[in-house]
């Protein structure tokens, strides 16, 4: 039987693109978007194999809602992917901290309850895999913008904690930190041609084979370059 792996975010970007991946590799997918009703991709859509379920990160039982759909729709959750992320201008000296919260709220509190609410059922799985969308922005600091990179700094120690307490249920976490990934959220911050950047569906590819390693050979954290970074 084919596992079944959550996804968040995966209406566009990178979350899309592991959909698209992981569907063309046989998994059974629940994908968790805020809009389903216009998500339009010919390539993934609703059947036996596959739920498209609304999932807003920032509403407190939205997890909850979409967890237990997926459950009584395909009876087990064997790994999760947490692709939902946002990125808003925030520094230190902004007085409005709106955006701050917002990232705080998405980032870091949304992967921290959709996590929250699939961990009994992943620890039944016994090679359950959460998979964290992180970036290199929670490895280091450019520029001014502070605010991203606080909640990225907090999602890969997010990452680490659930690795420490799933280990013994046969729960393994990787954290993906990709420096600028060729999404809208990316282009619109970035200078860098499109082509330069890292493609989501490269970032696909690792996350096919990070799902697929053994228990024994599980790697915590992959730092994924588009440029040399030296610091």
């Amino acid at each position: 039987m084919e596992n079944v792996i959550l996804i968040s975010g995966a209406n566009r970007g990178i979350g899309l693109q592991i959909a698209k991946k992981l569907h063309s590799t046989h998994y059974r997918l629940s994908l968790g978007m805020r809009e389903p009703e216009q998500f339009s991709d010919t390539q993934l859509t609703p059947s036996d194999q596959l739920l498209i379920h609304q999932y807003d990160a920032q509403e407190m039982n939205s997890a909850a809602s979409w967890v237990e759909k997926t459950i009584a729709h395909f009876g087990r959750i064997d790994g999760l992917v947490n692709a939902a992320g946002i990125l808003r201008i925030y520094q230190l000296e902004d007085a409005d901290e709106s955006p701050l919260d917002e990232m705080w709220d998405v980032n870091v509190k949304g992967t921290m309850r959709l996590t929250r609410t699939a961990l009994p059922h992943l620890r039944q799985s016994g090679e359950g895999r959460i998979i964290n969308i992180v970036s290199m922005s929670g490895k280091r600091v450019k520029g001014m913008s502070a605010g991203y990179a606080m909640t990225k700094y907090a999602q890969l120690a997010l990452s680490h904690s659930m690795r420490n307490i799933g280990w013994e249920d046969g729960i393994r976490v990787t954290a993906l930190c990709p420096s600028w990934v060729n999404t809208t959220m990316a282009t619109s911050h970035c200078q860098l041609p499109p082509q330069e950047m890292t493609q989501p569906e490269d970032i696909a590819e690792i996350t096919a084979t990070v799902l697929s390693l053994p228990n024994n050979a599980v790697v915590n954290e992959i730092a994924i370059n588009c440029s040399l970074e030296t610091s």
